[in-house]
Parts: C-alpha cells; sequence; structure tokens
C-alpha cells in the first residue's frame, strides 16, 4: 500500500480551507467570550473529515462520469489525476470519502449530545450538500451555491456553535462571506472544465450563462465580500478590525481581471492562484480580526 498516493487522493492542499474555516468560527465565538480548546480540536477534526469526503467522493464521481477523462486539469481542477492514472481503484476511493463522512458522523453526534440538537439541522444540511452534490445538485441550474452553504457558512455557524451552544445575527454575518469565498473558489476552477462538464450533463454557471457572463458573477460577488464586511461593520455586526480583510483587496482585482477573460489561460490560471490566496487569507484576516477585537476591544464605527 503506498500511502503517499492515499494521502494526495485526499488534495491535502485544498484541505487548508478546513483549517481557516474551523479558525473563523472559532475567533468568533473567542471574541464573545466563549472558548472551549477541546471542542475546538474536536471540531476542526470532524470538518476535516468532512472535506476528506468531499473532495475524495468528487473525484470518484468525476471519474466514473467520465470528466477526469476528458477535463483539462490544472494546479486548481481537474481532480487529483490518481484513478486515471490508475494509482487506486474507483472501490478503494469510493469507501475511503464514504469512510472519512462515517468518522465525522459520531463527532458530531457527540456535539449534538453535549451542546444542543439545534445543531442537528446544520450538520444534516451539510451532509446532504456534500452526498448530493455530485451525483444531483450538480444536473441543476447554480449549484455553486451547495458548495458555499455546505463547505463555506455552515462549517463557521458549526465551529460557531459548538463553542457557544446558539447562533446569532453576529456570527452569521461573520460566516456569510466565507460561503460568498467558497461559491467564488469552485466557480473559477470551474471556466477550465466547461468542455468536459457539459458532456457530462452538468449545469454549472460557466455552461448555463457562458464564461463571460459567469465571469461578471464572479466578480460581483467577490466585491460583495468587502462590501459586506463594511456593511457589517457599520450595522455594528462586525468588529471594526474586520477592515483587516481589505489587505487582500489587490489579490482580489487581479483574480478579477482574469475571470473577465476566462478564455484567455494564461491569465486565467495566475487569476485562480490569486483566487486561492483571496480565499483563505481573507478568511484568516476576518478571524485575525476578531481576535484583535477581543484583544484591543471590539470598536464600532458608528
Amino acid at each position: 500500500m503506498n500511502l503517499k498516493v492515499w494521502f494526495l487522493e485526499t488534495r491535502p492542499q485544498f484541505l487548508i480551507l478546513s483549517v481557516v474555516l474551523a479558525f473563523l468560527g472559532t475567533a468568533v465565538a473567542r471574541y464573545e467570550g466563549y472558548f472551549h480548546p477541546g471542542y475546538a480540536l474536536l471540531a476542526f477534526l470532524g470538518l476535516l473529515l468532512t472535506h476528506i469526503s468531499v473532495n475524495v467522493l468528487n473525484d470518484y464521481f468525476d471519474y466514473r462520469s467520465g470528466v477526469d477523462l476528458e477535463t483539462q486539469r490544472t494546479p486548481f481542477s481537474g481532480g487529483s489525476g490518481i484513478l486515471p492514472a490508475t494509482l487506486l481503484r474507483p472501490r478503494q476511493v469510493f469507501w475511503l470519502g464514504t469512510g472519512s463522512l462515517l468518522l465525522a458522523v459520531p463527532v458530531g453526534v457527540y456535539f449534538v449530545i453535549v451542546r444542543g440538537w439545534l445543531l442537528l439541522p446544520l450538520l444534516l444540511v451539510a451532509a446532504l450538500c456534500i452526498l448530493l452534490y455530485t451525483p444531483l445538485i450538480l444536473r441543476t441550474r447554480w449549484p455553486e451555491w451547495a458548495a458555499g452553504l455546505g463547505l463555506g457558512t455552515l462549517p463557521v455557524l458549526g465551529a460557531y456553535f459548538v463553542q457557544t451552544g446558539n447562533y446569532t445575527l453576529p456570527a452569521l454575518a461573520a460566516a456569510i462571506p466565507s460561503g460568498i469565498l467558497v461559491h467564488n473558489l469552485l466557480l473559477i476552477n470551474e471556466f477550465p472544465d466547461v468542455t468536459a462538464d457539459r458532456k457530462a450533463d452538468r449545469k454549472t454557471l460557466p455552461i448555463t450563462m457562458g464564461r463571460r457572463r459567469a465571469g461578471l458573477v464572479y466578480s460581483v460577488m467577490t466585491a460583495l465580500v468587502y462590501v459586506w464586511v463594511v456593511g457589517g461593520i457599520i450595522a455594528r455586526q462586525m468588529p471594526v478590525w474586520s477592515l483587516v480583510t481589505l489587505l487582500t483587496l489587490p489579490l482580489a482585482v487581479k483574480s478579477i481581471q482574469g475571470a473577465l477573460k476566462p478564455g484567455e489561460m494564461s491569465r486565467l490560471l495566475p487569476a485562480m492562484a490569486s483566487n486561492v490566496q483571496v480565499v483563505l487569507l481573507t478568511q484568516m484576516l476576518l478571524g485575525a480580526g476578531y481576535i484583535l477585537a477581543g484583544v484591543f476591544g471590539g470598536i464600532a464605527l458608528l
């Protein structure tokens, strides 16, 4: 058994997102005076296992549908390449993804018991987004919402809930940018896969709207992240230290410039790279903003 191959099948370079999501949700709770390090670590473990399941099962379904055999692979899209290279068998990949999800279940059950049943609906919706995304949701218009919700907004709210035992409007305000960013992470990475996805009868935005219009959607939603943060501060739902997220604006501009020229791979690939940095750094900085607000005070603008 080649452990390196199994490790690469999880697409570890993308699992950093789980670290960032767990950090942000925990930072918001810490700002409000709640922090249990054991719960934080266990929640991260559950999220990591779930994210592994997402990556691996997507690889499995992409291979079974034939998409992986025709897609234009880039460092940011097109799957791991493990199955097309026959380094693992489809059955092995399926059980790796399924097993990771099953290992995450006891973590969720534990938190439902110790923190409250209100966590259960969140976990069920997230699980449905994972299990139904490739086989079903991708065949409906605008499927990217499921990734934004299931691997963006909900994990942040979940990490917050296991610390506090409830949901609040400020917590939702902090989680919305994650949903937008993860939505856009998927969206821009779909541009090189249009031909293969169309053959598989998928309905991604670059297919249903065309790449140029999808690029406009990406651009507007990227700008919306920063507008949301500023609006959240003005509405006193987010601390003024959240403005630190504006440091990623130059990277966002670069990614927007590439998204508006989706047919030019020489511009699209650097944009995809910048977008990864925007997704990760913006959420990290937002979490850092909450920590700074907890230390120096959550000063409001008004």
